[in-house]
């Protein structure tokens, strides 16, 4: 027999970590979900009896304010990278402020399709923009619930350079939160 054959190194396993694991299941998942029910929008849309209605400003602005709290969860990444302590709180509290003014929004959003008289029920282009948004904002307060606990670490000072998982996973959940409501506005601004 020959001696490399006793002597090789054990073949390396590959491993994925299982905290980004599950976030990148919770997003195929909700990618599914959302792909399904934009194919539901395009299909009972081609049937008729649609009723188009401008959608209020606000979703524009919350918007803006949501791709703004992608730009802080990026500063709180590189503040753990870098064990910037007090960038990484600031950061990660300004991100949850961001995310709680855009959810605000969406329900201001919600009254003035109201007064507009679009109503969850009723003509189908109303219940699906309800539908939509309300799935989007119940997947935001997960990633919320995610930064509320990524806070609490970075208090405790359980984040730090050698330690930037959790940060990592939240980052990675609310930037694809971020992308969808951008998916979906424009979605539902072309497809009206």
């Amino acid at each position: 027999m020959p001696i490399n054959k006793l002597t090789e190194e054990p073949k390396q396993v590959l491993s994925v970590n299982k905290w980004k694991f599950m976030v990148w299941l919770f997003i195929i998942t909700i990618i599914m979900l959302f792909a399904s029910q934009t194919s539901a929008y395009l299909v009972r849309r081609a049937e008729g009896n649609w009723v188009e209605f401008d959608i209020p400003q606000i979703f524009w602005f919350s918007t803006l304010v949501l791709l703004v709290s992608s730009v802080s969860m990026h500063f709180s990444l590189q503040a753990a990278k870098k064990n910037n302590q007090a960038l990484l709180k600031t950061a990660v509290a300004i991100t949850f402020i961001f995310g709680m003014t855009f959810l605000v929004m969406q329900y201001l959003g919600w009254q003035n399709l109201q007064q507009q008289g679009v109503f969850l029920k009723g003509n189908p282009s109303g219940s699906f923009f309800y539908v939509f948004t309300g799935l989007h904002m119940a997947h935001l307060l997960i990633g919320l619930g995610i930064l509320v606990a990524t806070f609490i670490m970075a208090f405790r000072m359980k984040i730090n350079s050698k330690n930037t998982l959790l940060v990592e996973v939240c980052a990675t959940a609310w930037h694809f939160l971020d992308l969808l409501w951008v998916y979906l506005f424009v979605f539902l601004l072309y497809f009206r």
